[in-house]
């Protein structure tokens, strides 16, 4: 990632901007009542994308969102509307194909046309699953506000295993960020129903850094007719990892990635998609000491970026042992299965087919 995109996830996790965040939406939330919209204990295997829960999480008016959005500099020109947003939990599929569950942030518009298009936005590399769009109000939620306040309704998926879905987020498996991002509007479809309003059907996708490479093969996904319900009008992906192999993993040793971001995506690469894809079985074969002992803790989806970061090494070649170092530039076996894996590599070809750039 470029440095400009380090910035932006260092800004985007700043304790005192999240603290201050979270007092201000509890104000704003002391009258707003939990109300669940289906059984929370319904099985499992229902169908993918079938909803459990809606809970209202945020409700602003106009001048609100423009006070939310100025204090993060962003500018309030397209403001309309004010929002209300809700946290869904749905019905999904793991990167196995078995049941389980996700979240994920809905937003409305307070006012405007009763039939709404809808923008699914999907979002940023995080560690903490407490800052996903639906848990936190923070940086996350500013393309939901922005969107939802100019008029279209907003399904923003945390992912799995961030915001309150269970288990691990597996980090960059771009085939199971598609599926729970598919599945997510679904869900915002018969949430938007339950709440009095309704889809026109026509889909805007969007996103940044991982989210960028997320909403890019999102959208080759709905134009192969992942979802018929939706018909995909434009794609704007914005600074993804769109080409893991030829790219991005090159870029780790000729100078195009500063050590620390270097040091931070690798180790979250690493041992999300270990746990896939089986290319070590104890960190050590790995990392190198001392950081071997703790590199799966800190990526446990409790901790924030700086406590990673601190937690490991300065550089890329001081965090890796000598011979993983020289794999990762001449990958074999299961690291090839993992950067080549269905999904991984998308290019800018997909949106051309597409005839949307």
């Amino acid at each position: 990632m470029s440095d400009e995109t380090r910035k932006f996830h260092v800004k985007q996790i700043s304790w005192w901007t999240k603290k201050g965040l979270s007092a201000a939406a509890a104000l704003l939330l002391g009258g707003v009542a939990v109300a669940p919209v289906a059984a929370a204990g319904e099985r499992h295997t229902e169908h993918r994308g079938t909803l459990v829960s809606a809970t209202p999480v945020a409700d602003h008016d106009a001048g609100q969102v423009r006070e939310f959005l100025a204090g993060r500099d962003i500018a309030t020109d397209p403001v309309r509307y004010g929002v209300r947003a809700y946290r869904l939990t749905y019905r999904t599929v793991d990167p196995y194909g078995k049941p389980t569950t996700a979240t994920g942030l809905l937003t409305l518009p307070k006012g405007g046309a009763q039939r709404l298009d809808l923008v699914s936005d999907t979002h940023g590399t995080m560690v903490n699953r407490a800052y996903a769009p639906s848990a936190s109000e923070d940086f996350g939620r500013v393309p939901s506000y922005l969107n939802a306040s100019a008029g279209r309704a907003v399904a923003a998926p945390d992912y799995l295993g961030l915001g309150e879905g269970p288990g691990l987020h597996p980090y960059m498996d771009t085939r199971s960020a598609v599926a729970v991002s598919v599945d997510m509007l679904r869900a915002a479809r018969s949430a938007t129903d339950r709440l009095g309003r309704a889809l026109t059907g026509d889909g805007y996708a969007t996103g940044f850094s991982q989210g960028g490479q997320v909403a890019m093969a999102l959208g080759r996904a709905l134009e192969g007719g992942a979802e018929r319900s939706f018909r995909l009008k434009a794609l704007a992906p914005v600074s993804g990892p769109y080409d893991l192999a030829g790219q991005e993993m090159p870029a780790l040793f000729d100078g195009r990635v500063n050590d620390t971001s270097g040091v931070f995506y690798i180790s979250y690469w690493l041992v999300a998609q270990n746990r896939l894809h089986h290319f070590y079985k104890d960190p050590g074969e790995v990392f190198r000491a001392p950081y071997a002992s703790r590199v799966e803790s800190l990526f446990d989806g409790r901790h924030d970026e700086e406590e990673v970061v601190k937690g490991l090494a300065p550089s890329v070649k001081q965090l890796l042992t000598p011979a993983f170092y020289d794999l990762l530039q001449h990958p074999t076996g299961p690291l090839v299965e993992a950067l080549r894996s269905p999904g991984t590599t998308v290019t800018a070809a997909v949106c051309r087919q597409s005839q949307l750039i």
